[in-house]
């Protein structure tokens, strides 16, 4: 009989444990077992795969051309003496020609993981990252932050730059290479005034 009690209590301490350190499979009700692992909850990761190509030309020629002429001659005589012939003559002339061309090609490509900052009420998912790299001295700073679909999320959780709406996508450096780059405040100040 001491041994049926005995037991009966291990059994009873046995569930007990288990249930207190049960899973609440609540927190995964909206993931499904055989899809993959995407965001889209706020807080989860994503990586944003960032290439980014643009080209731009433009052109202008214009041509103008205007010429005026203005000329007057008598001849007369007097008392039967001829009078010496004047002629006077005016002309004018204008020509303008301008030419010009703008061209502007830019290529980024770069990785950064992201947060989901907020999703809205039709799913899609506002996400929001940044990542700072120092070498040497030199910081730069790459910022990114859009509206993403949750289609647009790869099965590997990365999504691309070009799928991204309202994307802001900042590079910038700051150190000595970028600082050297830049004019003096003497040659700022005379840009300024001229």
């Amino acid at each position: 009989m001491k041994t049926l009690r005995c037991n009966f209590t291990a059994v009873f301490i046995l569930l007990m444990s288990t249930g207190m350190n049960a899973q609440d499979m609540r927190q995964y009700v909206g993931r499904s077992l055989f899809s993959d692992n995407k965001a889209f909850r706020v807080g989860d990761a994503v990586t944003v795969v960032v290439v980014e190509t643009s080209s731009a030309t433009n052109g202008a020629s214009t041509t103008s051309n205007r010429e005026s002429d203005l000329s007057f001659s008598g001849s007369g005589t007097v008392s039967g003496k001829a009078l010496p012939d004047a002629s006077i003559g005016i002309g004018t002339s204008n020509k303008f020609k301008g030419d010009g061309s703008t061209s502007s090609t830019g290529s980024v490509s770069a990785k950064i993981s992201a947060r989901v900052d907020t999703v809205f009420a039709n799913g899609n998912l506002y996400i929001n990252g940044s990542r700072t790299i120092t070498i040497n001295g030199e910081e730069q700073l790459i910022q990114i932050a859009g509206v993403v679909r949750p289609s647009d999320v790869q099965p590997d959780n990365s999504v691309y730059s070009y799928n991204i709406s309202d994307a802001k996508i900042l590079f910038q450096g700051n150190g000595i290479v970028s600082r050297s780059q830049q004019p003096g405040w003497l040659t700022k100040f005379f840009h300024w005034i001229f």
